[in-house]
């Protein structure tokens, strides 16, 4: 087994996870220019560390060859944010639609969360990619979240972080309680999203300051970029084999 040169055989998954996530931003983009309901509120995505890797194989007892990609499936990940439990029903079938990448294993862990409390929606899927000497086709793992689900699940990582993946039972209990909390709050904004969306829909035909449409803009921009730094790396505790 040769060496793997990490930086060449991690470069189509950058280009994957770039390409993705503008693919994702121009279909919420389209949506709102048609005066459609998106029920994409913002995408973001990483490459997992060599370090990352490295430890997840030796957890797992993969090898590391140029199929650990295939084994460990979350190299590339890319996050979509939903507003409301019901829109990510939507972005599944969107997704499952596009003709340029395949859904080959997804897990819906929204009906059924994991034992901590996690819910996430993930979809696996096989992605073409063309690079300097033709296709190349790798796995990319595709996770679908409301506000609410994303949020505890940053939290729950700091804590793994924190306590280096033994949280103690105390707090695991606590933030299985917040997991029940925050669904019932998904649940309830569920139940009222037409009023809400209509809501929003008519805060944007009014008449809103320069000033204040700048500051929309910014916000988005951050959103975008700041969580796309800061908080994707949550999702690889919450891969396949973790629980």
């Amino acid at each position: 087994m040769h060496k793997l040169d990490w930086e060449l055989y991690l470069l189509p998954f950058e280009q994957a996870v770039e390409e993705i996530k503008v693919k994702i931003k121009n279909i919420r983009n389209e949506l709102r220019k048609r005066k459609e309901y998106s029920p994409i509120e913002f995408a973001l995505g990483r490459v997992k560390t060599i370090p990352s890797i490295y430890n997840k194989a030796n957890r797992l007892q993969f090898p590391i060859d140029e199929n650990i990609c295939w084994e460990i499936r979350d190299i590339a990940g890319v996050r979509i944010i939903c507003q409301f439990i019901e829109d990510i029903p939507a972005v599944v079938e969107m997704i499952k639609k596009r003709g340029d990448m395949r859904v080959y294993l997804e897990k819906d862990y929204v009906s059924t969360p994991k034992e901590s409390g996690y819910r996430g929606y993930h979809l696996a899927v096989e992605y073409p990619i063309m690079m300097a000497n033709g296709q190349v086709t790798i796995p990319v793992e595709i996770q679908i979240r409301t506000l609410g689900m994303n949020f505890w699940a940053t939290i729950e990582h700091s804590l793994n972080y924190k306590y280096e993946g033994i949280i103690p039972s105390n707090i695991r209990q606590r933030l299985f309680e917040a997991a029940k909390a925050s669904y019932k709050l998904d649940s309830e904004m569920n139940n009222i999203r037409e009023e809400i969306k209509e809501a929003q829909a008519e805060f944007t035909k009014k008449e809103v300051p320069m000033d204040s449409l700048l500051s929309l803009v910014e916000l988005d921009l951050d959103i975008d970029a700041g969580m796309e730094n800061s908080s994707m790396d949550e999702g690889e505790e919450h891969d396949d084999d973790k629980h």
